[in-house]
């Protein structure tokens, strides 16, 4: 018999949504083919079997929300093991007893299934068993409706909101703490219900919140301002992509700002660096995660060595992972592991913002729109486009000294555009 458990499709995935079976209970499945969709926090994945065998049980209902990487999700019978049950005896089988099945292997990390006073095993989810014990509920008292009359995550919430039985009082007191720490509901700050449409989280805005607060509590932060002349990258610009228009290659004022940010890297390393708690990890290549809106949320892929590459690659680059992006068919090593962050919403109009830093990375540039400006110039009043940046830094690892050094070698860069092309 053969275990499958819910990968890890990152290095950073901790749970994902099971989104999609492709397979049912008495299918035959080899080695490569595709037997479900996952969706992360940022993409939704295709996972492919790795053995093969006949499908003998599938834990975890599709559409089931929370899914801890290593969760035990399916079985496969191997050769020696008995033919998987018919759809009729399905329920029969769910409830025999432990001493008539064929041997299991535990899913690594799994908690224990409960047992009732009978001595009849409890089939429940991992997320519905934790579920339950933060409510304060009695599995015993909770119909499945997964798999098998397995208790998954909707059968505890539906528990919950008919006031299904309660466990012991220790249990309930216990998830007390948590319930008190939650951010409160929109009935108890006084908005009615019937005011509002409420639209789900999903994984992805969940990951967003949890990551940004965890970066504004745990990062101490400063940022830098500067203005930045755009008239002579304007004219660079209209140049450069006269001569690429038969390549099809149009070079955007952001592919000017991704490759001044990653050749002032480089002339400053300092500021290319990360905190950890070994020490700061100073980096030997310049990769620049753009920051790009997606539908639900925001993803940032990754123009990886950007200091080795010209503008027309960095444009082709960026248009081709920001359009994967909004498809949502980015591989996790095109948006984990950058070095330092670009986010731009001078298209929007904005003139200026701070951004939240993308941990671990030490900085994150926020570019504001280029507008016509008063200017002094040579002690003479005169107009220019001027765009403002602003550099966050994470103190920890950029000092004010260094930021400024590095907007110091950033600015030169687009004000006079040519030196990126020498």
């Amino acid at each position: 018999m053969t275990d499958i458990l819910m990968p890890a499709l990152s290095p950073t995935m901790e749970e994902g949504v099971l989104a999609k079976w492709h397979i049912k209970v008495g299918d035959t499945v080899s080695a490569g083919d595709v037997i479900a969709e996952i969706e992360t926090d940022k993409a939704t994945m295709e996972v492919e079997a790795v053995d093969e065998g006949e499908v003998l049980e599938i834990l975890v209902a599709e559409g089931t929300e929370g899914v801890k990487v290593n969760t035990l999700i399916a079985r496969l019978a191997g050769d020696d093991a008995a033919p998987a049950p018919k759809k009729a005896e399905a329920a029969p089988a769910a409830a025999a007893a432990p001493a008539k099945e064929a041997p299991k292997t535990e899913a690594p990390k799994a908690a224990p299934a409960p047992v009732a006073a009978s001595g009849e095993r409890i089939f429940a989810s991992p997320l519905a068993r934790r579920l339950a014990a933060m409510a304060g509920l009695d599995l015993k008292a909770i119909k499945g409706t997964g798999p098998h009359g397995r208790i998954v995550k909707r059968d505890v919430e539906a528990a919950q909101a008919s006031g299904g039985a309660s466990a012991s009082a220790p249990a309930a007191a216990a998830a007390a703490p948590a319930a008190a720490k939650a951010t409160p509901s929109l009935a108890q700050l006084g908005i009615p219900d019937g005011t509002y449409d409420l639209v789900p989280l999903d994984g992805m805005r969940k990951a967003i919140a949890r990551r940004l607060v965890d970066s504004v509590n745990n990062v101490p932060h400063f940022p830098l301002f500067i203005d930045v002349e755009l008239d002579a990258l304007m004219a660079a610009r209209a140049q450069i992509n006269k001569m690429l228009e038969p390549r099809g290659i149009k070079v955007s004022v952001n592919d000017f700002v991704i490759k001044a940010a990653a050749m002032a890297l480089k002339a400053v390393p300092e500021a290319n660096a990360s905190y950890t708690p070994e020490g700061i990890a100073m980096h030997h290549h310049a990769d620049v995660s753009m920051a790009v809106a997606i539908d639900g949320g925001l993803i940032t892929p990754i123009i990886r060595k950007a200091e080795t590459k010209g503008l027309a690659q960095i444009a082709t680059e960026s248009k081709d992972l920001a359009k994967r992006a909004r498809d949502r068919k980015l591989k996790p090593e095109e948006f984990q592991g950058g070095t330092f962050s670009v986010s731009n919403l001078g298209m929007f109009g904005i003139k200026q913002f701070t951004s939240i830093i993308n941990e671990p990375q030490g900085c994150i540039m926020s570019v504001g729109a280029g507008e016509k400006r008063p200017v002094v110039k040579n002690g003479e009043l005169a107009v220019a486009t001027v765009m403002t940046v602003t550099l966050t830094c994470d103190h920890r690892v950029v000092d004010g000294a260094v930021g400024a050094r590095f907007l110091q070698a950033f600015k030169p860069l687009l004000e006079e555009p040519l030196s990126m092309l020498a």
